[in-house]
């Protein structure tokens, strides 16, 4: 009883062994890709340049306000209660109205960034598929990723960026 067990467990360690051998596992420096494509530089800069005009309008906005503010309290004892109560209703209206203005900067740059980035994905990802059939990868893995932590193995980063015509 004692040798089938010793037999079975050596059968075991040696079919495991040729499973794991059996697949080809690869490492891809993503982050390193993508800020070599040309598309992704460009769509970083639409989406700055998209931003800092966002910004310029708010600075703009919150500038006028703070001006209007300092009107405000330097008028108000030479104004009567209810003109200074509208007037600090309306100083409250347009801080929510800037709030939403800086709430809606982020949803449209997000989605900005989005539109932007899904071809350059897309486009990755296929040339990404293409070369881990063409080299028989099962796996790969972001090389960068602080969930990996054995890299040993091919690293298909260099087949990508050919394929990608970045080299």
């Amino acid at each position: 009883m004692k040798k089938l067990s010793v037999l079975f467990a050596a059968a075991m360690m040696v079919v495991s062994v040729g499973m794991a051998k059996a697949q080809k596992i690869a490492t891809l420096d993503v982050a390193g890709i993508l800020n070599a494509m040309p598309e992704k530089k460009k769509a970083d800069t639409e989406i700055t340049t998209f931003v800092n005009a966002k910004q310029a309008e708010m600075k703009k906005k919150a500038e006028a306000a703070q001006t209007k503010y300092a009107l405000y309290t330097k008028e108000a004892p030479t104004k009567t209660e209810a003109e200074n109560k509208a007037r600090g209703e309306e100083m409250q209206k347009l801080q929510e109205e800037m709030a939403q203005m800086e709430e809606k900067m982020r949803k449209d740059a997000t989605a900005k960034q989005d539109l932007l980035f899904e071809p350059i994905e897309k486009k990755l990802m296929d040339v990404v598929t293409k070369v881990a059939k063409a080299n028989g990868y099962d796996y790969i893995m972001d090389a960068n990723s602080t969930g990996l932590v054995y890299k040993a193995g091919p690293d298909a980063t260099a087949a990508v960026k050919k394929e990608l015509g970045l080299q």
